[in-house]
């Protein structure tokens, strides 16, 4: 996938994000309101407790407690719903950093598999040209030295040029230029990404991985797989045994 439609599919999956962040916290700011609407009721209901406590009959006082209490629960009803709330826009913020996270891996992972080709091909080009020039020498046997030394300088031009090719230009990007994060030095980093831990993680069970823990969403799972896991790294050099 080239570096655009990465980058407009990740564009068209955030699209409603905004929308979605603006919506829960107008509801949070609605429930701050009711909050201190509800603890403004607590004050004045305790206060008329405390004025009216010695007049007010057993019954009384167990009915006006009896409010201050479920106002007390209603203060942290609409407490927990305000934690949901943020709960529900970290896990959507989260949602998207770790979906970024996975297309920027999978953009370096076939950004160096084109490099690679690259430089086979480049290679394949040397091998054939250098082909070329053992046979081009080889017809130009028995031509004076003069004329050799004329066109000389074209064959080695031939032999030591560069031909543009894909990997010129994608040499021009290295990728690490692609996970330019900003990451704590001291704090370890993990997954093909590259990243520091967030998230759901997995471990492979090679020991000898270079690697160990890997995000989920980088190596295309959503829930832990049964038995035994393998990184794709590890699963490659154990087909090459």
């Amino acid at each position: 996938m080239a570096k655009g439609m990465y980058l407009e599919h990740y564009l068209d999956s955030i699209e409603g994000l905004p929308c979605e962040l603006q919506r829960n916290f107008a509801l949070m700011g609605d429930l701050d309101n009711r909050t201190e609407e509800k603890k403004a009721e607590i004050n004045e209901l305790a206060a008329e407790y405390v004025a009216k406590v010695r007049t007010l009959a057993s019954e009384e006082r167990v009915q006006h407690l009896k409010k201050i209490e479920n106002a007390y629960h209603k203060c942290k009803e609409y407490s927990d719903d305000k934690v949901q709330l943020a709960m529900q826009i970290y896990e959507m913020v989260d949602k998207h950093i770790r979906q970024l996270d996975a297309d920027l891996a999978r953009f370096e992972n076939d950004l160096q598999e084109k490099l690679d080709s690259g430089i086979q091909d480049s290679s394949d080009e040397k091998h054939s040209q250098k082909d070329k020039n053992i046979k081009e020498k080889k017809g130009s046997h028995g031509r004076d030295k003069k004329g050799s030394d004329q066109d000389s300088p074209k064959q080695k031009k031939q032999k030591n040029g560069t031909s543009p090719n894909v990997s010129e230009a994608l040499l021009t990007m290295h990728p690490s230029d692609v996970l330019d994060m900003p990451v704590d030095p001291n704090e370890p980093t993990y997954c093909l990404c590259s990243q520091v831990s967030y998230g759901e993680m997995i471990g492979c069970d090679n020991t000898d991985c270079p690697i160990e823990w890997f995000h989920f969403a980088c190596v295309g799972l959503t829930i832990k797989p049964k038995g035994k896991w393998y990184c794709p790294r590890c699963i490659q050099e154990m087909r090459k045994k």
